[in-house]
């Protein structure tokens, strides 16, 4: 229906009661009545009837503006497993973030553990899941960085020595026993591993191995607890140290030969993986935000379906306050075998 053939049928009977008599009770409600209906009618009509600039693309571009203003909290995590798994574990971690915290959360992976470091030091990453070593590098790079979270395994970690079978290294009992590596192709996993490489090395060293005891006067790098075992189970290395949550979650994954590769020793106890957070949190997206941060990721149970997967592939039930103390450990041999200075 056209406007104008509408507009003078909705008008001639107020204009006519107006001219011929005061309105009544009963006549002002039918007026309002009518009125509401002729408001309807043309709320259906002027959007097809008159010419102007339709409200779609202006609020979709003005909505798009808004949601780039929006500050972006960006996580990543050191790059100690195979891709797909950290691709997965991670959007699932970001996702979750996203939905408690209200903001946006994007997870950007990084090629190296010194990559992560570097990442958080220069502001590129706002939350980062690192292992003791490197958390305790980019904290000291970091002033004012907040240690948020640990996995309830992560207070006290374990490293193992696996070996192919085929080497003739049998199961050690001592830390002694380590010496039977001498001479043997030995892998690590990434050079700033806390659980691949600096832990490992500790224990060698107290044992009385140095690197230049292997075959070829030097230890192997992987690059990956996976790497490590996939090597040594190829024959490609000897033996190797593996972060000891990696090398059980491939034991029940059937990613491990049994019978070409068995675990030799099991190291003592250090503390390791954390959640570090910048410290500008809170003055990006609100007071308070760092605390609330912290309050989800250790809010997190396997009683919701989400999180439940997330601690699962963590290889954990839950999420813990940090200790600091013990990460003392950890600075100092870092600094003992170079990786600090």
């Amino acid at each position: 229906m056209h406007l104008r053939a509408l507009l003078p049928l909705r008008q001639r009977p107020f204009r006519q009661l107006a001219a011929s008599q005061p309105i009544k009770p009963r006549a002002l409600r039918l007026r309002g009545l009518v009125a509401g209906i002729s408001l309807t009618l043309l709320a259906l009509v002027l959007p097809q009837s008159l010419p102007g600039p339709k409200p779609g693309p202006w609020l979709a571009a003005a909505q798009a503006q808004a949601s780039r203003d929006q500050p972006l909290l960006r996580i990543g995590a050191i790059p100690d497993q195979n891709p797909e798994k950290l691709n997965r574990l991670y959007g699932l971690v970001a996702a979750a973030l996203e939905r408690q915290l209200g903001v946006k959360v994007k997870y950007l992976p990084v090629t190296d553990y010194a990559a992560a470091v570097t990442a958080f030091r220069t502001g590129d990453l706002d939350l980062v899941w690192f292992g003791g070593l490197t958390g305790v590098q980019a904290k000291l790079q970091k002033p004012g960085a907040k240690m948020l979270a640990q996995r309830d395994i992560d207070a006290q970690f374990y490293s193992v020595f696996i070996a192919n079978t085929a080497s003739g290294l049998q199961p050690i009992r001592s830390q002694q026993g380590l010496k039977s590596l001498q001479g043997k192709r030995f892998t690590f996993g990434s050079e700033s591993s806390t659980s691949g490489r600096l832990m490992p090395q500790y224990f060698l060293q107290q044992a009385g191995l140095k690197l230049k005891d292997f075959a070829g006067g030097a230890p192997g790098f992987s690059g990956s607890h996976d790497a490590t075992i996939a090597l040594v189970q190829s024959g490609a290395y000897d033996a190797g140290a593996v972060n000891e949550q990696v090398w059980k979650t491939s034991l029940r994954n059937g990613k491990v030969n049994r019978a070409k590769v068995i675990q030799i020793w099991r190291t003592p106890p250090y503390p390791d993986y954390l959640w570090l957070a910048q410290p500008n949190l809170d003055q990006r997206f609100g007071p308070g935000f760092t605390t609330k941060l912290q309050k989800v990721i250790i809010g997190w149970r396997p009683s919701d379906p989400q999180q439940k997967t997330i601690l699962g592939l963590f290889g954990a039930q839950q999420f813990t306050v940090v200790n600091p103390a013990p990460y003392s450990q950890i600075e100092k041999v870092g600094r003992e075998i170079g990786k600090i200075r």
